[in-house]
């Protein structure tokens, strides 16, 4: 291999391996952003070698430390460290940077590639996802550690940069991590002054450091981004913190090195170009015509020090081996919560609503499930943008989850559901807990970017959405949402179900805390819906297969008519007076379209036989979707303006969502067809 200069310190030569790691595989991809990795090189390189708990050979160690790259962007940073410290990648793997199938792509990918803790790349979602871990470090310390056994001891270690802290889902997750006092979340901010359009100070002028200071955070300022010793002795000092989470201010310079490129936006998203790798090699005093240089002396000292922080890992093996033998059951739950497993025990304790006299809004019977749900799975944690009592997602006789209580399962998320989101996808992925996030589903909006990137990672996170229609009424069209369910089922790998009534409510929840590789959206009624009488009608375990037969009436079928939620209540009184017209309906629970379209293609001909060309979908929401299931000959009962302000019943029934509306429409429908 090409030798770096003689004399040339070992961490000056880890440091600048980095550099021109980074540089030469985006030269190569010919895409890429080599400014940040260039400019962090060296706050990076302490960070691993000097203070990162973690081990290569067992990247699940549950007692790792985390560390997240927010900026998803400066992602060859992060596999130039999976790389040099031994965690699977290959010189070849670094060459094929954001090339198809390669386990190095644009953005790092939880789960594409060992070592990788969260997918970043939507500004502010790492740095969001790293607070949700320091709150389930503090929360699963607070219930297995006993002294002398800190079973639970990790930090999480978090690099952004001003791109990230522009955007404010940051703003709601460093002010809610300081009132938590996350002592165990240190932040290291890549202070560059550079973002894509130039330099910040056309956009960013505000003191970052007093900001902090103001959400209650220990923030230490480091002047020479470069200067090892510096580095090293701020991130001992907040390690050290116990009371306050750590934002460590790094005044770098983007492109460090590159004679015309560095403190430049030119490095930001874009190739230096051959000529000024060439140029940037020379000055950083490395071979300028070597292309992934690696000298086996920083293979060597990379894979040493790391080795060192691997020894951590069988100290905690035998901590744990002691710690069985001293509190069995603590780790029989210890164990419990980290695999998922609690059995089937646990579904047989939900609630039935035998109670078909008593109408009850699914939110209320989504509250009385996750009750009963939360007393059999202690991993179940979560709560509410500021709107518990109406979302029913308090976890009755359970603590709040706060500084002075981290053992507390009712999370406090105040009127942030952007970083409600990121939160709780951080959680999901730490690993050990079940969390839950609730609010309108108006607002479901703001929480987007968090949900789509749940599916992305294949994380169970459970979404509790009430106030799911017009029927919210006088709050009017600001609060009634119309496109949200339809903008939801849009989203690949999220499982959207909107439930009939409290018994299907129970099986949502049964299939949401079931679900291990996908997010949930539960959506959820304000308004009280009749209670289905399971003894006349199927079981709402159908729900399970998406979409299930709840009605026939006798004689060849007319017709089919298909609705979700609250409409389903519409459809079962509307067939009924079809069939004392002498039509024969079929009224079909449609919950989850999700669900059914996983089924069996001779299932979905059982429910909505292909002969049967007329029918009616009913669903107080944007019709767009439904045309799959009604075709060409049926009919859309939806919504396709906002909503008004008026009591829930008369917005309702304006948009035509009665009884009559419903017979009506399948006796035009069935009429055109014949």
């Amino acid at each position: 291999m090409n030798e770096c200069p003689a004399g040339t310190s070992i961490d000056t030569q880890c440091v600048n391996t980095i550099r021109t790691l980074a540089m030469d595989a985006i030269e190569k991809a010919n895409s890429g952003h080599p400014g940040a990795p260039m400019g962090l090189a060296p706050a990076a390189y302490v960070l691993w070698t000097r203070f990162l708990k973690h081990n290569p050979q067992n990247p699940a160690w549950l007692d790792r430390d985390r560390f997240i790259l927010s900026g998803g962007h400066a992602s060859m940073l992060l596999y130039s460290l999976l790389y040099l410290t031994g965690y699977g990648l290959t010189l070849e793997d670094i060459k094929q940077f954001r090339q198809w199938g390669s386990k190095t792509p644009g953005h790092p990918e939880f789960g594409h590639t060992v070592g990788v803790e969260t997918t970043t790349g939507p500004l502010g979602q790492g740095f969001t996802n790293a607070v949700g871990m320091a709150m389930a470090e503090r929360h699963l310390a607070s219930l297995f550690n006993q002294p002398g056994y800190a079973l639970v001891n990790h930090h999480t270690f978090v690099m952004c940069g001003d791109g990230d802290l522009m955007e404010g889902i940051t703003s709601e997750a460093a002010s809610l991590a300081g009132h938590l006092g996350l002592s165990r979340l240190i932040c290291l901010y890549d202070s560059n002054r550079i973002s894509i359009e130039g330099s910040t100070d056309i956009t960013f002028t505000e003191d970052v450091a007093l900001r902090f200071q103001a959400y209650g955070w220990n923030v230490i300022t480091v002047g020479d981004g470069n200067d090892l010793d510096t580095i090293g002795r701020a991130i001992d000092m907040a390690v050290r913190e116990t009371g306050k989470p750590s934002l460590i201010v790094l005044q770098t310079h983007i492109a460090y090195g590159s004679p015309n490129k560095q403190d430049s936006a030119d490095a930001h998203g874009a190739p230096l170009g051959e000529a000024e790798v060439r140029l940037t090699k020379e000055c950083l005093g490395c071979p300028p015509d070597a292309q992934f240089c690696v000298n086996d002396d920083v293979i060597d000292h990379f894979r040493e020090l790391t080795r060192k922080t691997a020894d951590r890992d069988k100290e905690w093996q035998n901590l744990f081996a002691a710690y069985k033998k001293q509190f069995p059951e603590k780790a029989r739950q210890w164990t419990a919560m980290m695999t998922g497993d609690y059995g089937d025990d646990w579904a047989k304790s939900l609630p039935d609503f035998k109670d078909a006299s008593k109408a009850m809004a699914t939110r209320s019977a989504s509250g009385a499930v996750l009750n009963a749900l939360a007393e059999k799975i202690p991993s179940i944690i979560g709560g509410s943008a500021d709107l518990a009592p109406s979302n029913n997602t308090f976890l009755k006789g359970a603590p709040e989850f706060q500084k002075t209580s981290y053992n507390g399962r009712n999370i406090r998320f105040g009127v942030r559901e952007h970083a409600m989101g990121g939160i709780l996808n951080g959680m999901c992925l730490h690993g050990g807990l079940r969390p839950f996030g609730g609010t309108f589903l108006v607002f479901a909006d703001y929480m987007r970017p968090a949900i789509r990137l749940a599916a992305l990672m294949n994380q169970p996170v459970i979404y509790v959405f009430t106030h799911d229609s017009v029927a919210v009424g006088e709050d009017g069209p600001t609060h009634q949402p119309i496109e949200h369910v339809a903008s939801l089922r849009m989203i690949p790998n999220l499982t959207v179900i909107r439930p009939a009534d409290a018994t299907e409510t129970a099986a949502a929840w049964r299939h949401a805390v079931r679900s291990t590789d996908s997010p949930t959206a539960l959506i959820l009624s304000r308004q009280n819906l009749p209670v289905i009488d399971r003894t006349v009608y199927p079981s709402a375990d159908g729900l399970e297969n998406g979409a299930y037969v709840l009605a026939d009436t006798q004689g060849n079928l007319d017709v089919i008519l298909l609705a979700s939620g609250s409409e389903v209540g519409l459809c079962l009184e509307a067939g009924k007076r079809l069939a004392e017209q002498g039509v024969a309906a079929r009224v079909v629970s449609m919950p989850s379209w999700e669900l059914f379209e996983k089924t069996p293609q001779t299932y979905k001909d059982s429910v909505l036989p292909p002969a049967v060309k007329t029918r009616v979908a009913v669903e107080a929401g944007l019709p767009m979707g439904w045309e799959k299931y009604t075709g060409d000959n049926g009919a859309i009962i939806g919504i396709s303006t906002f909503g008004a302000s008026a009591p829930g019943g008369t917005v309702l029934k304006h948009f035509g969502f009665t009884v009559e509306n419903v017979v009506e429409t399948a006796e035009r429908v069935l009429k055109a067809g014949r």
